[in-house]
């Protein structure tokens, strides 16, 4: 179990074995799951990076959408991850990163003139560490206050996703139940972790995330932004 292949496959294409080893391989990481709920979530997205050992199993999978929008009258484009899970045993490889990058750089290189933001809802510590791991600015985060203008779309593309599920004085998107949530294994903090000002952040800001909260997360993705290696994936998704 050492290697993992990555490959970005269309929902539409997904073969029956892969979404129920994908559904499986969420199970185990996260209680109160439901088939319904996680199908209904996956025809929503365009995309799955899919991760694969050497045997076909799925090791991991992240889901997206891609959307084109339109904020105080300038054409925006969305990348908005959905359900995201690693198994253990693959945690701290690089080939989801490197797909995941090269993947945004395919779509950004479809429309260069336009900014592309990624939104995401995390709730899980692990998550929200992406966000400090790829890039430079994102929001919301511990060491400055998000941007008015930043908050602003934040608030619009929360309204147009999640409706009156999402609060904007909190940030926090509460879906209605069923909803999934890190299971006893995973949800604790590692000591490790636990005195990290970025993680003490997300409890701060996210203190039911154990119970399924999500906090939404906004990142710009443009060359500037990026951090070296992510970027230089990213750079390689826009020339493919």
């Amino acid at each position: 179990m050492n290697r993992l292949d990555a490959a970005v496959v269309n929902v539409a294409d997904l073969v029956a074995a892969d979404r129920a080893s994908m559904f499986g391989l969420y199970q185990s990481y996260y209680d109160g799951a439901e088939i319904s709920v996680f199908n209904r979530d996956l025809e929503s997205k365009d995309y799955v990076v899919l991760l694969t050992d050497s045997a076909g199993s799925v090791g991991g999978f992240s889901t997206l959408a891609v959307f084109d929008d339109r904020f105080e009258n300038s054409e925006i484009k969305v990348l908005y991850s959905g359900d995201t899970i690693i198994d253990k045993a693959y945690w701290g490889k690089n080939e989801f990163a490197m797909a995941w990058l090269q993947l945004a750089g395919r779509i950004k290189q479809h429309s260069p003139q336009t900014p592309l933001y990624w939104l995401l809802i995390v709730k899980g510590h692990r998550t929200y560490r992406y966000l400090s791991l790829f890039s430079k600015n994102y929001y919301p985060r511990y060491d400055v206050d998000t941007p008015a203008e930043q908050q602003r779309i934040m608030d619009y593309l929360a309204r147009q996703r999640f409706g009156d599920n999402y609060d904007p004085d909190t940030g926090l998107v509460r879906l209605p139940e069923p909803r999934s949530y890190l299971n006893e294994e995973l949800a604790p903090i590692p000591q490790k972790d636990s005195w990290r000002p970025d993680i003490r952040y997300f409890l701060a800001r996210n203190p039911g995330y154990a119970r399924g909260d999500e906090l939404l997360c906004l990142c710009e993705l443009e060359t500037g932004n990026l951090k070296r290696f992510a970027r230089e994936w990213f750079l390689a998704g826009m020339r493919a």
